[in-house]
């Protein structure tokens, strides 16, 4: 992984912007759409856009502002940059983000593209429904595994707040109602075709999405467990254990 992605809150924060024309318009909007204080290159910020066209102007202003401790993000040119900005899609409070670290921002706007399409248009009012919701989760399960086995089943595939289907205003409340919101316990076996992870399927390729913890041979390679999600708790074994534990628990082997 070449860079880790962050979200930072901007609102009334200071952001340097260096540059004229259409490339730095557009970043101002995005940055004033962000809620950033836009200024000048004098003043005390902690990150910086330089959207500067001249190539002995633009290294020149990096250099400074770098020496200060700025981390700055160079328009066009992903050598100088401390951090890049992603493709976005804005479902607010839902943002995705899509980045190539630089490496192509048109690859990345085709594939947000892709990603916009398949998204309903009420998945912002669903993420707001679920964030009003964490009280009422929190006091239906205490421990923070089952609220997340309960959360998990409930985004699924087909599931009651299946996120690529439209709900209405309800339907996270009607959830909340339900008699039973946690996954059953269960052990998947899955034999993989081979150590490439774009050989996975599809089928396989969600349950790593959604695993609670991933029981795997010693010869299943890091690049398939990284599908897995990252709370997920690897386990390197001969053969997966008769109780592997609550929630969805996978068996890799090649």
């Amino acid at each position: 992984m070449h860079s880790l992605p962050l979200f930072v809150r901007l609102a009334g924060r200071p952001v340097i912007l260096l540059g004229e024309g259409e490339t730095a318009d557009a970043k101002r909007r995005l940055l004033e759409r962000a809620g950033a204080n836009v200024v000048g290159e004098d003043h005390p910020a902690s990150l910086a856009i330089v959207a500067i066209e001249g190539e002995t102007e633009a290294h020149d202003a990096v250099a400074r502002l770098q020496a200060r401790g700025v981390l700055v993000n160079a328009v066009d040119r992903p050598d100088l940059c401390d951090f890049t900005l992603p493709a976005i899609i804005d479902r607010d409070p839902l943002l995705i983000a899509v980045a190539t670290g630089g490496a192509s921002a048109g690859l990345a706007k085709a594939i947000r593209q892709r990603i916009e399409a398949l998204l309903p248009a009420g998945i912002g009012r669903l993420a707001e429904a679920l964030g009003l919701a964490r009280g009422a989760l929190r006091t239906r399960f205490p421990a923070p595994a089952d609220r997340r086995a309960a959360i998990d089943a409930a985004l699924v595939e087909g599931g009651p707040l299946d996120p690529l289907a439209e709900h209405d205003a309800d339907a996270v409340a009607r959830w909340l109602a339900s008699a039973d919101m946690l996954a059953e316990t269960s052990l998947v076996t899955i034999r993989l075709a081979s150590p490439d992870p774009d050989d996975l399927t599809l089928r396989t390729a969600r349950l790593l999405g959604r695993a609670d913890r991933v029981y795997h041979r010693p010869d299943v390679p890091p690049v398939i467990l990284d599908r897995a999600r990252a709370d997920a708790v690897r386990i390197a074994c001969e053969t997966a254990p008769t109780d592997p534990g609550p929630g969805l628990s996978l068996d890799l082997c090649l």
